[in-house]
């Protein structure tokens, strides 16, 4: 194994009689034992970069150098998703904010706590220097983010800056998790000190304890599903511990209760579990549409769109099972965007996490005496591959990765649901939250951080131009040494937008030959085993053959597990699988006609 994380260690300051401002900042930073800052450096805060360096000495937290800004935020989100733990991102006044705020806005979808540090000024317009401190001086910074982040604040004094950044950490990791933005003053960070104000006691300050429901709540809970006839748990967002992972298998078990997972929110249940109905999507399969339309109760674990699924399962007839929800999204909703999905019927409200519901579930409800024989599913089906399909790449990767922990930590679309296992809570980490494309880097990067030392190995399974758009993600893990296979499913197109394109000229009967213009990566295609190589990872191929994959995923974990960050170029056929295009077409085509 190559070494681990090396710090940038600088060398000892000599001038340790002055203290700044930043100093007592980031004297804070460590009390909140934030590990580690994502940055790309900018003047706005050079004073917090040089207390960083030379006040605390790049350590607790140090910094995690990145290319964009989108990586530094997609890093923490990545890690937070892989650890359940907060870590820091710093930008750069204005303009790194706006290069930033889609990330921001994926974190927020995702409901993951992070500390996003910012900076401007001087506020002072008298220190201001001529022209670039204006245009990167904002009069309400934090207005740019304030509609996908839980707080915001800019304080003007050592005290308020440590009072802002405790309830800022507090505040992210509070359920439901999110970003929290602070916005330091240049001028505030350079400011000299007299004496360093003594820091509060950060363990004062934590995250609350969650609530647990009203007894009168758990009862009526537990009494529909415990005389349910056909019971189904829906399970979306939830711990990824093992402790929350078994108590929703053994509810389950108890309940005799089908469960259905989807891809968004990652590893939720085991798929192999003969409870468990599937294959996982980004909407349900019909299997699950059929199961859920049966149930005459359904348990929510805090599911993604609770009423658009409902909707897929019902079309336009009221819900017929009566609903209990564990939930506690609605405590974030704003008005900026819809994220926050159609209001659902539910009959039982239990406002808590889904975490703390199901062990109280687990002893409040009554064992099912009657549960219906199902069989376990069924392992995913081989076959023998005439072109590069994302099929072809599933069983690959399969076959290279059998006896190996692995962690997806991205799925591009189109992936067959059916064609893997999930067995932990961290065999997936689930989407980016908003939807977007070019987070799959910086994602992959921070869950590997997470990841370290675990001998679980991450593997990001990503669509081109998912990795084009944020690649340089790859040089801060080559330079901190955060080893990472990265597998491309390369189409050389924007596909998803390319099966838009058709279904809106077969809508208005105009050509579909045309689908492809504006949409194809190619011509010249782009090598991205090399560009992997520029920023210091290694590459492999481009991949063509199916029986090829195999062995160089093999080739590229064993990289990996000697501490490598490797890329794989597997050239794709454009277009997704038969055998879930059908059903994902028939379900884009109903939203695309309302």
């Amino acid at each position: 194994m190559k070494p681990t994380i090396v710090p940038e260690t600088p060398l000892p300051s000599t001038s340790r009689d002055e203290l700044w401002s930043s100093d007592a900042i980031a004297r804070m930073l460590q009390a909140l034992d934030v590990p580690w800052v994502a940055l790309v450096p900018g003047a706005s805060f050079r004073g917090l970069h040089d207390s960083l360096v030379n006040h605390i000495g790049n350590q607790q937290p140090q910094m995690l150098l990145c290319l964009h800004e989108q990586s530094a935020i997609a890093m923490a989100h990545g890690y937070a998703k892989a650890s359940g733990r907060m870590m820091g991102a710093i930008l750069h006044s204005n303009v790194g904010l706006l290069n930033g705020s889609m990330g921001i806005f994926n974190a927020w979808c995702d409901r993951v706590p992070m500390l996003v540090l910012g900076a401007t000024g001087p506020w002072d317009a008298a220190k201001r220097r001529p022209w670039i401190d204006w245009i990167h001086t904002v009069s309400d910074q934090g207005a740019l983010v304030r509609g996908f982040t839980k707080w915001d604040n800019q304080p003007a004094s050592v005290p308020a800056a440590y009072d802002a950044l405790l309830r800022a950490a507090q505040m992210a990791r509070t359920a439901p998790c999110g970003p929290t933005y602070v916005n330091l003053d240049a001028g505030l960070q350079e400011a000299k000190l007299g004496d360093l104000p003594p820091l509060p006691d950060a363990s004062r300050f934590q995250a609350p304890e969650p609530p647990r429901p009203a007894p009168e709540l758990m009862a009526r809970a537990a009494a529909l599903l415990s005389g349910a006839a056909a019971p189904v748990i829906m399970v979306g967002r939830g711990r990824r511990t093992i402790e929350s992972w078994r108590a929703r298998v053994a509810l389950a078990e108890k309940l005799g209760a089908r469960v259905v997972t989807d891809l968004k929110p990652g590893a939720s249940f085991p798929t192999r579990h003969p409870l468990h109905v599937g294959p996982p999507g980004t909407y349900l399969s019909e299997a699950a549409v059929r199961v859920v339309r049966e149930a005459d109760v359904v348990l929510a674990l805090d599911w993604i769109d609770l009423a658009g699924t409902l909707k897929q399962v019902y079309a336009d007839r009221p819900a017929s099972a009566k609903i209990v929800s564990a939930s506690v999204d609605v405590h974030l909703h704003r008005g900026f965007g819809m994220e926050y999905f159609g209001l659902p019927p539910v009959d039982v409200q239990l406002l808590v996490e889904p975490d703390v519901a199901v062990p109280l579930l687990l002893e409040a409800c009554r064992a099912r005496a009657d549960t219906p024989p199902v069989a376990a599913a069924p392992e995913p089906a081989r076959r023998a591959h005439e072109v590069l399909s994302l099929r072809a790449v599933a069983d690959a990767l399969n076959d290279a990765a059998e006896g190996v922990d692995v962690c997806l930590t991205r799925l591009p679309l189109g992936w067959p649901g059916e064609s893997r296992h999930f067995d932990h809570p961290l065999d997936y980490l689930g989407g980016d939250g908003g939807a977007g494309v070019g987070a799959g880097p910086g994602i992959t990067v921070g869950a590997a951080l997470a990841l370290k030392g675990t001998g679980r190995v991450p593997i990001g399974i990503l669509g081109d131009g998912d990795y084009l758009m944020s690649v340089t993600a790859l040089w801060t893990a080559a330079h901190y040494r955060i080893p990472a296979l990265f597998l491309i499913c390369n189409n050389r197109s924007f596909y998803n937008d390319e099966a838009h394109q058709e279904r809106v000229a077969r809508l208005r009967g105009r050509p579909v030959e045309n689908k492809w213009i504006g949409q194809r990566i190619n011509e010249p295609d782009i090598d991205l085993a090399m560009l992997a190589v520029a920023q210091g990872a290694k590459g492999i191929g481009p991949v063509t053959d199916p029986d090829k994959l195999r062995s160089a995923i093999a080739q590229g974990m064993a990289a990996v597990q000697d501490g490598d960050v490797v890329v794989i170029d597997a050239r794709v056929r454009p277009g997704y699988d038969a055998d879930i295009s059908g059903e994902r077409a028939a379900m884009q085509e109903r939203m695309a006609r309302r």
